[in-house]
């Protein structure tokens, strides 16, 4: 083992030549000895270390096969749990089969009830409809024949009011000639 020495003669001479007083250089040589001596180990401090060691030592020994011993159990447990979880679920995932089979065949009977009133449904929609046809169609034959009739009234009214027009004009145009053939007596 190595020892630290430290020249206080040295020391307190270095600080007297840069002006420190001789009892303040004296005084801060003791104390670095002070400090020195207290924080350097000894040999018994190394023992005691040691042995605090050993001691530690032992008790992470004990410790780690306490660990062991504990991880093991658990180890036990959590395979026993695990087993035990698995037989629950696959009960539980057989009752969930069983519903979903149960859900599936009534949900199966429940379309084909609809899909039969959907084909009900389409069958009278055609039949409806095929009605409403025939009704279009007699509504259309009543409604040009209608137009006929009234073509042929508007026709007869035309002739008529050309007949009449023409009976007027001709009246008023003898009536014209009359009176521009007085008006040229008159003023020859």
């Amino acid at each position: 083992m190595t020892t630290l020495t430290f020249d206080t003669l040295t020391y307190v001479k270095r600080l007297k030549s840069v002006g420190v007083p001789e009892p303040q250089a004296e005084a801060q040589a003791e104390i670095i000895i002070e400090l020195i001596t207290e924080q350097m180990a000894t040999k018994q401090d190394f023992y005691a270390l040691k042995r605090d060691l050993k001691e530690i030592d032992l008790k992470i020994t004990a410790v780690d096969a306490s660990l062991k011993r504990d991880m093991k159990e658990m180890e036990t447990s959590l395979k026993r749990d695990m087993k035990e979880m698995e037989t629950s679920l696959k009960r539980d995932i057989k009752e969930i089969d069983l519903k979903i089979s149960a859900v599936e065949t009534s949900l199966k009977r429940d379309m084909k009830e609809i899909d039969l009133k959907i084909t009900a449904a389409e069958i009278s929609l055609k039949r409806d409809i095929k009605e409403m046809d025939l009704k279009i169609t007699t509504v259309e034959t009543s409604l040009k024949h209608d137009m006929k009739e009234l073509d042929l009234k508007i026709t007869t009214v035309a002739a008529s009011l050309k007949h009449d027009i023409t009976l007027r004009l001709g009246g008023m145009l003898v009536a014209g000639i009359g009176i521009v053939a007085t008006l040229v007596k008159l003023i020859h």
